[in-house]
């Protein structure tokens, strides 16, 4: 009888990989996403996983920004669409979309909506701004790219706060 494949344990495993082989390296690993046409990164150790949208059962009487409830494997996710949590305009749904289940460090079961993931970014050497409280990065190409950061996020009283 074969062992039954793990996604979660699999994903877990590529993720420790990745920090082992960067933090060997002094690097932090990044994640590029795109919420409406910003580019913003998420350090990966704040993340747990990236997924296609699940299907979602909506909440009546909350914020336009929180759009459900969402069952992955058996555990209960609320998903927060990113960018109307910004206070831009609402994410376009399409195949493009993916959800960042936040990291089991935070033990807060949310998933944060985003337009597309971009993919792993090295910020080494990119110029780095401070300002307002807020970190934002300028790659070799000239776009910038704005921090998030979800700790701060997740301590933001709003956030916390679904109901209108």
């Amino acid at each position: 009888m074969s062992k039954r494949f793990n996604l979660r344990e699999f994903q877990q495993q590529v993720l420790d990989r990745l920090q082992a082989q960067t933090a060997g390296e002094g690097r932090q690993s990044t994640l590029g996403i795109q919420l409406g046409q910003e580019n913003w990164l998420v350090d990966m150790t704040d993340i747990s996983e990236v997924m296609p949208m699940p299907p979602l059962t909506e909440v009546p009487l909350t914020k336009n920004w929180y759009c459900g409830v969402a069952n992955v494997r058996g555990n209960l996710y609320s998903i927060i669409d990113l960018n109307t949590y910004n206070r831009q305009e609402a994410t376009a749904r399409d195949a493009h979309n993916r959800v960042m289940l936040l990291g089991h460090r935070y033990a807060f079961n949310a998933g944060l909506l985003v337009s597309r993931v971009l993919g792993l970014r090295n910020t080494e050497d990119w110029t780095q701004r401070e300002e307002n409280g807020t970190t934002s990065y300028q790659d070799p190409s000239g776009q910038i790219w704005h921090k998030l950061d979800i700790h701060q996020l997740l301590s933001q009283p709003e956030f916390l706060q679904i109901g209108e």
